[in-house]
């Protein structure tokens, strides 16, 4: 795989980027690719290391190697025929995926891994410039109709692999565009809206049909859906944000990341008339919050021009090295520092709100913070500390939550009758993604909790191989 050699000539080499100071100027897209004959340098990269790692480290099970190996040779439409032969949507995960593959290459033990998620990205978007990417319909179909609720990236997948194989698929968005979390929780930026559109057009080609606007449970009902489809399957991501209790957090000003991003993208997108703009333009913003969900916040901040941005994490600051209890070929907690940090941030860990401040008009203007140490001790859970006299207080006009998900929402659960877990996501297990009501089905985030889209993807994958086993018995 690869040249045998590459990985002792050739230096890992990533994309670059326009500068801070330009690229938050807009929400497009600022990444500049690499030269064909530099990405076939970091394909040859990929060591003929005999068991590749790689392969258990991508939820997808992707031939990483296969397809390193035919960009190294040049061989691009066959990389992207190995590549798709996985991996519904790879220009979704070759943009926003952690890429924990790269973290489990083998070459990652001594050196810097093979940029896995980079030659995927340019693989796919070779692909779409040379057309070799087409709708393929099914050559015929098996009367048996499916509804997907839910359109992120396992609502999408369920519904390209059933297509796929003959059933006629029909997908329910509430929100006014197809998406989901690709359309409304990531920002253009990162993910321009053009690359949804594009695989939306080849998946309707192939005879998905879509309805937006259509929240089942509220203005469609359950039960005709039950007598009109076949089987159901419930994609409906896990939405329920977690919030803070502390006094002061329902003070305007005080908002969920989600709903702040959800709203930036709907304004990117040319929607207006809403009640309240939620923008960050002359203010104070801070952050809470430290994962993926954040760092979006603070590069759309940045664009919408925040006089200034912070970032406050509970947690510990994690290494830049890998840490001694996660090794190769684990996925690793450290310090992760992305382009939205580099466009402006000041970045805070140990580090908890205690109250948010408000004006004599309910408005917020600052927010109290203690700093914290974490004590651990064998066998028992961490305890969190305050550390006396560190209290301090913040100006602060928008604060924005980004503490992550406790689960799916319940409405969906209760007008199907489905049970849901400990964990406020839908019961259904990896051996068949059934649900305890006979034909309804669930996957993603509504079924695992809050995960990646690569996660999400493959669990609509294996979901589509149940549906299709209940409906006609077996499946290929």
């Amino acid at each position: 795989m690869g040249k045998i050699t590459g990985f002792l000539e050739y230096k890992r080499e990533v994309e670059t980027c326009k500068v801070p100071e330009e690229r938050i100027k807009d929400y497009k897209e600022f990444t500049i690719p690499l030269e064909s004959s530099a990405l076939r340098d970091q394909g040859a990269r990929c060591m003929d290391c005999g068991i590749p790692f790689c392969h258990s480290g991508c939820p997808l099970g992707n031939f990483i190697p296969d397809f390193n190996d035919k960009v190294y040779k040049g061989k691009w439409e066959e990389a992207a025929q190995i590549l798709h032969s996985t991996n519904n949507f790879p220009e979704f995960t070759g943009r926003l995926c952690p890429a924990p593959c790269e973290e489990a290459c083998v070459l990652g033990i001594n050196e810097d891994p093979v940029t896995i998620e980079n030659i995927e990205k340019n693989i796919v978007e070779t692909a779409f410039a040379k057309a070799w990417i087409t709708s393929n319909p099914p050559k015929h179909r098996t009367g048996k109709t499916v509804a997907v609720i839910g359109s992120g990236p396992a609502g999408l997948a369920t519904a390209q692999q059933l297509n796929r194989v003959g059933h006629l698929v029909t997908v329910f968005e509430r929100d006014e565009k197809i998406g989901g979390l690709l359309r409304y929780g990531i920002p253009d930026f990162k993910l321009e809206k053009n690359i949804i559109d594009r695989r939306l057009n080849i998946l309707k080609e192939e005879g998905v049909l879509f309805k937006t606007n259509a929240h089942v449970g509220e203005n469609i009902s359950v039960d005709q859906m039950k007598g009109d489809f076949d089987a159901i399957v419930l994609c409906g991501g896990a939405t329920v944000k977690r919030s803070i209790p502390i006094p002061g957090v329902k003070l305007n000003g005080v908002h969920q990341a989600m709903d702040f991003l959800k709203q930036s993208n709907q304004r990117v997108d040319g929607i207006s008339g809403f009640e309240e703009v939620l923008t960050a333009d002359g203010k104070h913003v801070i952050v809470i919050g430290g994962g993926d969900t954040g760092s979006d916040c603070i590069g759309t901040s940045n664009r919408q021009g925040a006089t200034s941005v912070t970032n406050f994490e509970i947690l510990n600051k994690p290494t830049v090295g890998r840490p001694a209890h996660q090794p190769w070929p684990y996925w690793p907690m450290r310090l992760k520092t992305t382009s939205s940090h580099q466009e402006g941030v000041e970045r805070f860990f140990s580090i908890s709100t205690k109250e948010f401040i408000g004006d004599d008009n309910g408005n917020l203007k600052g927010l109290k913070t203690v700093e914290v140490e974490w004590i651990f001790k064998e066998g028992e859970r961490p305890q969190l500390k305050e550390v006396e006299g560190t209290e301090k207080e913040w100006e602060c006009e928008l604060a924005l939550l980004a503490l992550g998900f406790t689960g799916s929402e319940k409405t969906l659960a209760e007008q199907f009758g489905v049970t849901m877990d400990g964990r406020n996501n839908i019961q259904a297990t990896t051996k068949d993604y059934k649900t305890n009501v006979s034909g309804v089905f669930t996957a993603g985030d509504m079924r695992r909790g809050q995960s990646l889209i690569v996660w999400a993807i493959s669990e609509g994958r294996q979901a589509a191989y149940h549906v299709d086993t209940f409906l006609m018995g077996s499946s290929t």
